[in-house]
């Protein structure tokens, strides 16, 4: 088989780097191995992500560029996949002729497939982005990890159901819908089986899962699929992402307490502390419903770290509505927070909404929050200060020290132990001496895990 490199581009959230890998893992048999420069592969696939504005533009920047390196070199492949490619469609060959491949979000396994359609000059270009009222998830390609390989995601569900008035994700993904236990269950195992130590599950709302599984088996909600996912020997932490509040159940709070390898680290989407804004929003909670829901977390699990999404600026936030969002900060203080500026997405209810709020306004505003999160996440990162974390070790931050994550999810730097050898994977106790906005820093403990 004739070998040819793979270079993929990761747009956006952990949704796509799975979905990247998966691409990976499709396409090895086909003879493609990674490239190590984008410019040199032989077919390039920018997996894109379309929930934000500059993330679209981003995009199409790089295509631009690819563009030169095509002109060189006539028979590259390019391929566009994800949101974007879902999104555009065939409007991507009209603005980069040079593209030869657009796959929406489900039709990503077909990808071997439509390359070998291309290789056989079936057409100078193969769209493919239908979206599959009844989509599952095929059962998960098996392939070793690299080596030292100890973390890796699963895909639990796909799609969305919830219609947030500013969300391209139910026009991009499709519906909501859930992946069989049994293959959850089986590509967990066989990845625990090849020296895998943490597993993140992913979807676009995990807390909704076994709602809508689309095989005849029983119901299974998703603080079950906890308890089973963690039940695997072997299996050391376990991590999920996203959430959406309104379906964060009192089970789901409680598994933080029962079961002892899931990370006390939630990612708790809020958007806005307006009641106002998030009821045009569509969230379906209000600010005193997501603190009722905040404070059992915290009576459950009182270590647990949580952090969140902002969109500054929404349609009609007044000042009196973003000071309600700078309220919850303060009341909350979240750990970490990721924050943006609202941008039109195409196909959105908000997209048509009145009262935009001006670009200055919503720079400010973003400014003042950023800033105001700065300043809580070094406080809360001080509280960490003299205390002991167990560390996984990720590699080297530089050749003087190694860099690991908390189960909190802090990164943290330290120097190699006294006589001690480590690599990815391992897990070690670290004295924190040091805090930063953004990591710790800190020493190897004496005593052994």
């Amino acid at each position: 088989m004739k070998q040819r490199s793979l270079y993929i581009k990761t747009f956006g959230c952990q949704m796509n780097k799975r979905d990247s890998e998966i691409i990976e893992q499709l396409l090895f048999p086909c003879g493609f191995l990674p490239a190590a420069e984008m410019e040199a592969a032989d077919l390039v696939i920018l997996n894109t992500c379309s929930i934000r504005a500059k993330a679209e533009q981003k995009v199409f920047s790089l295509l631009g560029q690819i563009k030169q390196w095509k002109l060189s070199r006539p028979e590259m492949r390019v391929a566009v996949t994800g949101c974007v490619a879902q999104q555009e469609g065939e409007k991507i060959f009209r603005r980069m002729p040079h593209v030869d491949l657009v796959v929406g979000t489900q039709q990503i396994y077909r990808i071997p497939e439509l390359i070998r359609q291309l290789d056989a000059g079936e057409t100078s270009g193969r769209l493919a982005v239908d979206l599959d009222k009844k989509f599952t998830i095929p059962p998960y390609q098996a392939l070793s990890p690299a080596p030292h390989e100890f973390k890796k995601f699963i895909t639990i569900m796909q799609g969305c159901d919830n219609y947030c008035s500013y969300c391209v994700v139910p026009a991009t993904r499709g519906r909501e819908t859930s992946r069989p236990l049994a293959d959850i269950l089986d590509e967990a195992n066989l990845l625990v089986a090849q020296g895998v130590r943490e597993i993140t599950l992913l979807g676009q709302n995990v807390n909704s899962y076994g709602k809508t599984n689309p095989v005849a088996e029983t119901p299974v909600d998703f603080a079950a699929l906890l308890h089973k996912v963690a039940a695997i020997d072997g299996l050391e932490r376990l991590r999920f992402t996203t959430s959406n509040p309104k379906d964060l159940s009192d089970e789901l709070i409680r598994c933080f307490t029962e079961i002892n390898i899931l990370c006390p680290h939630f990612h708790l989407p809020v958007q806005s502390g307006s009641d106002r804004v998030l009821a045009r929003m569509n969230r379906k909670y209000t600010v005193a419903g997501y603190l009722e829901k905040v404070e059992k977390l915290l009576d459950c699990r009182p270590d647990i770290a949580l952090s969140t999404d902002i969109i500054v600026g929404f349609p009609g936030e007044s000042e009196q509505d973003f000071e309600g969002t700078m309220k919850l900060l303060d009341t909350v203080r979240y750990h970490g927070s990721f924050s943006f500026k609202y941008s039109d997405r195409p196909g959105t209810r908000s997209a048509s909404f009145d009262n935009k709020v001006d670009e200055k306004v919503k720079s400010e505003r973003l400014n003042r929050f950023q800033k105001r999160q700065n300043e809580i996440s070094l406080a809360r990162n001080k509280e960490y200060v003299n205390t002991t974390l167990d560390i996984m070790v990720e590699g080297m931050a530089d050749p003087q020290l190694f860099q690991g994550r908390s189960t909190t999810n802090h990164i943290v730097h330290f120097p190699p132990p006294a006589g001690g050898k480590l690599q990815e994977g391992d897990t070690i106790r670290v004295h924190i001496q040091h805090a930063g906005r953004h990591s710790l820093t800190g020493t190897a403990a004496e005593e052994e895990i």
